[in-house]
Parts: C-alpha cells; sequence; structure tokens
C-alpha cells in the first residue's frame, strides 16, 4: 500500500487486528493512531510518515470491523469497553508500556474512553474532531431520533442492515462524496456534503460528483485505497459502532468522566460535523487546543503538515520528550 510501512497481524482482545509501524523502536512513548468511519488506517499515512521521521514511534490500526483486521459477527462486538481493550491489547502484544493514543471522528471517541479506563497506559491523548463530552442526559439515539427525525444517518443505521447494503452497493459514490474538502465560507456548492443532522444514504444515492465544486481532498489512486478496501470489508462492522451507542451510554453511567492525562484537542475550522469543545476544560484538566484554520472533516488529509507539527510541537512542550 503506498507510502505505508508493512502490513502486520496482532491476536489481541479477542481478534486479529492489522497494524502498521514505523519509526524508533526505543521510543518511550509510542503514537498509536485511530481512525474514524468510514476510514482505515491508510489514512495515518502522512502521519506515520512524519512523526516517525521526526524521531517517534507511529503505530496506525485498522480498528475492528475495517480493512485487513477482523469483522466479529455480533453487534454486542463494536462497544466502546472492546474498542478500547484493543487498543490495549495492541499495547501488550507489543510489549509498550505506555503510549500516546492519537484518535480523529469516532477513533477519538475511542482515545478519550481508552484514557478514562486505562490510566496508567496512556501518557497522552491527541483527539482530532472529536471532543471528549459529559454523559448526554438521556439516550442519544432518542434524542437524535426526537430532533431530527428517523432519516438522521446515526437513526438510520440503528433499526436495519439496509444502510450496509445501500452504501455496499455505492462505494466508489460515498468516497467520492465525503472525500472532499469542505464548502468555503460564502460560496455555493450544489453537492455539499452532509451535515451532522442529515441523511448520508439520501445524500449518497443521489450524489452527483459534476454539480459538486468542493475540492477531492486526495489523488485517485488514494481514493481507490479506501474504495478497495471497503468493497472487500463492507461496512457493517463499522456501522455496528453506531448500534452501540445505546449501550455505551448505558455502561457510562455513574463512571467519572475527567481524562487526567495531558491532551491536545485539533479543532477544524469548516467540519459541518464537529461538536463544540468549548466545555471541555473541567473534563480534561491538563487540555492544549489548536484550531486548523481552512479546514474541514478530514483534518489529517487536508492539513496533514500543520496537523503534524502540532501534534509534536505538543509533545515536546508537554510531555518533554
Amino acid at each position: 500500500m503506498m507510502e505505508m510501512p508493512p502490513l502486520r497481524f496482532a491476536e489481541a482482545n479477542g481478534v486479529r487486528l492489522a497494524f502498521y509501524d514505523a519509526g524508533l523502536r526505543d521510543d518511550p512513548t509510542p503514537f498509536v493512531l485511530c481512525h474514524g468511519w468510514p476510514e482505515i488506517a491508510f489514512t495515518w499515512r502522512r502521519q506515520i510518515k512524519g512523526l516517525s521521521g521526526a524521531g517517534f514511534r507511529a503505530i496506525a490500526l485498522d480498528q475492528r470491523g475495517y480493512g485487513a483486521s477482523d469483522c466479529p459477527s455480533e453487534i454486542e462486538a463494536y462497544s466502546i469497553d472492546r474498542l478500547a481493550g484493543d487498543v490495549i491489547g495492541l499495547l501488550d502484544h507489543l510489549e509498550i508500556d505506555r503510549a500516546i493514543v492519537i484518535g480523529h471522528d469516532w477513533g477519538g471517541y475511542v482515545v478519550w474512553e481508552t484514557a478514562l479506563r486505562y490510566p496508567d497506559r496512556v501518557a497522552g491523548v491527541v483527539s482530532l474532531n472529536s471532543p471528549h463530552v459529559k454523559r448526554a442526559p438521556a439516550d442519544p439515539i432518542s434524542m437524535l431520533r426526537a430532533r431530527f427525525g428517523e432519516r438522521m444517518y446515526i437513526v438510520q443505521f440503528q433499526d436495519s442492515r439496509e444502510p450496509d447494503r445501500i452504501l455496499a452497493e455505492n462505494v466508489d459514490r460515498l468516497f467520492d462524496a465525503l472525500l472532499r474538502g469542505p464548502v468555503p465560507p460564502g460560496e455555493e456548492a450544489g453537492g455539499a456534503g452532509p451535515g451532522a443532522d442529515q441523511d448520508y444514504i439520501g445524500f449518497v444515492q443521489a450524489f452527483d460528483s459534476a454539480a459538486d465544486s468542493r475540492r477531492p481532498i486526495m489523488s485517485e489512486a488514494e481514493r481507490q485505497v479506501f474504495v478497495e478496501a471497503f468493497k472487500r470489508s463492507g461496512f457493517t462492522g463499522g456501522i455496528n459502532w453506531y448500534r452501540n451507542i445505546t449501550r455505551n451510554w448505558g455502561n457510562a453511567a455513574g463512571r467519572d468522566r475527567t481524562v487526567h492525562a495531558p491532551a491536545l484537542m485539533i479543532t477544524a475550522e469548516l467540519d459541518p460535523t464537529q461538536l463544540p469543545s468549548s466545555g471541555m476544560d473541567a473534563l480534561v484538566p491538563n487540555l492544549t487546543k489548536h484550531l486548523v484554520l481552512g479546514c474541514g472533516h478530514w483534518t489529517q488529509e487536508e492539513k496533514p503538515d500543520e496537523v503534524n507539527a502540532t501534534i509534536i510541537d505538543w509533545r515536546r512542550r508537554v510531555l518533554g520528550q
């Protein structure tokens, strides 16, 4: 796979995880990079190169349900307890005591929750576009259904396997539609991408690239890596993460949500799906924030040099490494 180190595998936490490993083997706190939906470890190729080139060790995994990693059939196999356990299982496999965990989108949720559950194993947290939030006052799916209706994509993902089938039949169109930069402020785009409240299924089915003025964020060859990966794996594993939202919410009752590890929150100015990060300071006492201007949802793809430089600077200043 272009620009990636050799693919490796680990038997960890009851599944077989695929991962890529590059850089200094005696790095005391390697970086472990966790992707979001619908992504694979390939999305971190420029961070693997940049972080390892700066003298650090960078490990990116295809999380369970994605890429070359196992895709268990049971929905409950994708609970946040299992996903956080995968990160620790990979560290155990590699005999790593502590790591800096980095996540984007759903991967951001994974790394925050890993830091909550395994504070002795997490030296630092970096999240792109996914702020750490307090527990919702009610079931998040019920709240989304009441606010946005049945066609909001997270609600759609709960009730059947129909979204899995439709996305699997439209893989090329999905990634053509999603892997684009933001609509510049003040401009119109006939095929503007879906926001947090919208119908992804309908958006993908109706997408017309000729009507969309947003620019692609990667080459056609790079986009095809995503397309081929999801043609092989399908979408059920990744969508099952969404089908555990109510379970995760229930299991979080009564837990302290404070993350004590040093943390870096990277936000993107033009990401239509990003939750506000303004309430994080009380939950993350040792927090640094960085805003990436002119950037949409795919921050590590759109602004890789700025993301890499921000992470490296934060590590050296805050962790002294």
